[in-house]
């Protein structure tokens, strides 16, 4: 094994070129154009606040759920006698 300083070695400089291709390259993934007709401003406002009171709703019954008791995914056999 090489002990104490190699001669010669540089680290490479990265490239404009690569930086370039990079920049030109779009991002995977949909694109959302923000709507301008009022009508449609209303439909995305509307469709915003039912996502956000669903999610708020979801959580406060997982919160309602972990507070009872624990959160298991399979039943307890042990606690049903049949």
């Amino acid at each position: 094994m090489v002990q104490g300083k190699t001669k010669g070695l540089t680290t490479k400089a990265a490239s404009s070129r690569h930086a370039q291709k990079a920049a030109a390259n779009m991002k995977k993934g949909q694109r959302h154009i923000a709507p301008k007709k009022p009508g449609l401003l209303k439909q995305v406002a509307m469709k915003r606040d039912l996502t956000a009171k669903i999610n708020k709703s979801i959580e406060s019954q997982m919160v309602q759920a972990a507070s009872s008791g624990k959160l298991t995914i399979m039943k307890n056999v042990n606690s049903d006698p049949s």
